[in-house]
């Protein structure tokens, strides 16, 4: 008891001395209700003091609530006060470009940060509204500023934000030019944040130049160009931003590019912090796109479209045949594009994961192209290859597509829609559709059947506990044929990797939700043309090899 009454002590000490640096009225307010409820609040206090949102690669993403372990004025403050010094001790010099969507509090972060920066002398420039990620991103290119920052929690739950950098060319170099932070960048933002002192001493200017709209046309223009200007454009799509920020520019994109302008589904048309008609704004949940489909069906769509709510990723939904409308997978999304780009002639680099199917693999192989493989995150897929060759295309599964790397290096839901709807209106006019290219690739390079075992636990202990048992105990076959590669990236990165002659499993924790998951995979080939037996037989096996892992996993 004497014990836990120290520990409370304690932390009612630190939210008091936090209390007397808070700028924000309003989380101060918050801070000291939950002061007053003590001691039945203690959970619920520990939990705001646990520790401060660690600034890694992904920048900082956290609930919006009082306190270190939260997203709020404080921490914003001291976030971009740290990143100024740090890019301060780099010797970079130029303006830092600011951007924001529509969630609660990111405008006020955006405008902190951008005073942050002019109060140490450093110019900010505001992007004019809540815009897409993949805007930011391009404007940290085109305006060669020193960094970029973005504020979005991007597909996260609405009570979370979240803050990414990315860095210009003279301290990204070339191949990190407008693309996020990577090691030892991260450590050494992560170490200035920390060494920041009270924050009532940070000067503060003003809020920095608000860009224009020029900017946006910039961009819009940029994307357009990225497709074919003479291809098809007879396609009717069905679109929606799922409250967020990217119908505007995705609609102005495609009317640029001579595409009819996408129905967009009116209930999630508008930017919206709640997010009310979804249960999760995430277009890979289940329920997240089923006013898009109904939108799509009742207007006779050849395509529907989704992004996310920072609009950096992109869905894709067809036909399919007799059952109604389906998602596409992301990797087959990515395999549909590649394949695209390389019928279009675009010779270079193409990359993805090590979470990917291995499709693209095999494609480049049979082409002739070279092909690359990264850890997971754009920030890695955008220098694959360490330069050796131009990369051309990157994709992962979860829906982010980089179909041009000098527009924006970066994942780019806008322009993946573009060329999505540049090969979809391609193929109509041939009496084609996106499932019969599908089954084409198939044919060629049997079915590569893809699948995630996700596993969501309340204590992050037990994905440490699930990772020693599998490393203690590493399968020695799957679906009856010998495991011929186990390879464990420990320490560089918490994964093992699984193979078979047929078969592939990746296991690794996930960087931004208490998950554990297991990449599934799955090639069967084809023969005499028959493409739907094979996918029979994929789907069969993808069912024992989730049960194995799930055994394995000790679940």
């Amino acid at each position: 008891m004497a014990a836990e009454t120290t520990d409370l002590d304690d932390v009612r000490e630190q939210a008091r001395r936090w209390l007397d640096d808070d700028p924000d009225p309003t989380t101060r307010d918050e801070l000291r209700e939950v002061l007053d409820r003590l001691p039945a609040s203690a959970p619920e206090l520990a939990d705001r003091f646990a520790g401060p949102l660690t600034f890694g690669t992904a920048g900082l993403r956290g609930p919006l609530r009082a306190g270190p372990n939260g997203m709020n004025l404080a921490v914003v403050t001291q976030a971009a006060a740290g990143l100024v010094g740090w890019l301060a001790a780099q010797g970079g010099t130029g303006p830092l470009v600011i951007g924001y969507d529509a969630r609660h509090g990111s405008r006020a972060f955006a405008e902190r940060t951008a005073q942050v920066a002019t109060g140490a002398g450093r110019p900010a420039l505001l992007l004019p509204r809540p815009l897409p990620t993949p805007v930011l991103a391009y404007a940290v290119r085109h305006l060669d500023a020193v960094a970029g920052v973005m504020v979005t929690a991007s597909h996260n739950p609405p009570q979370d934000n979240g803050y990414k950098v990315y860095l210009g060319a003279r301290l990204g170099g070339e191949l990190g030019a407008g693309a996020q932070i990577v090691p030892p960048a991260d450590a050494g933002i992560e170490a200035a944040i920390r060494s920041v002192g009270v924050l009532a001493e940070v000067p503060l200017g003003p809020a920095g130049e608000v860009l224009g709209d020029d900017l946006v046309a910039s961009y819009v223009e940029r994307a357009a160009a990225v497709i074919e200007p003479n291809g098809p454009r007879d396609l009717r799509v069905a679109y929606t931003p799922l409250h967020g920020v990217g119908a505007a520019v995705l609609t102005a994109a495609f009317a640029r590019a001579g595409f009819p302008v996408p129905g967009v589904v009116p209930e999630q048309a508008e930017p919206d912090p709640e997010f009310p008609t979804v249960s999760f704004p995430n277009p890979e949940e289940p329920g997240a796109v089923d006013r898009l489909v109904a939108l799509a069906e009742g207007t006779g769509a050849d395509l529907a479209l989704a992004n996310d709510p920072d609009a950096d990723r992109c869905a894709v939904a067809v036909r399919g045949g007799g059952t109604g409308w389906r998602m596409l997978r992301g990797d087959e999304v990515g395999a549909l594009l590649a394949d695209h780009l390389m019928r279009r002639g675009v010779r270079g680099l193409y990359a993805t994961t090590i979470v990917s199917s291995s499709l693209l693999r095999a494609m480049c192989a049979a082409r002739g192209l070279p092909y690359d493989e990264t850890l997971t995150g754009f920030k890695w897929i955008v220098r694959a290859g360490g330069g050796a060759q131009p990369l051309v295309f990157g994709y992962e599964e979860a829906l982010g597509y980089c179909v041009a790397p000098e527009h924006v290096r970066d994942k780019d839901g806008i322009t993946a829609a573009l060329t999505v709807a540049e090969l979809a209106a391609g193929l109509k006019a041939q009496g084609r559709t996106l499932t019969d290219r599908l089954d084409e690739l198939a044919a060629e390079f049997g079915v590569h059947h893809t699948d995630q075992l996700s596993v969501r636990v309340d204590d992050l202990r037990e994905i440490a506990q699930m990772m020693a048992r599998l490393r203690a105990a590493v399968p020695g076959s799957l679906l009856g044929q010998p495991v011929t590669e186990a390879t464990d990236l420990l320490p560089e990165s918490d994964v093992v990797i699984l193979r078979t002659a047929a078969a592939r499993v990746v296991i690794r924790p996930s960087g931004t939700e208490p998950k554990l998951k297991a990449y599934l995979e799955v090639v069967e080939p084809v023969t005499d043309g028959d493409v739907p037996t094979a996918r029979t037989r994929a789907q069969s096996a993808i069912t024992a090899l989730r049960t194995e892992i799930a055994q394995t996993l000790g679940l």
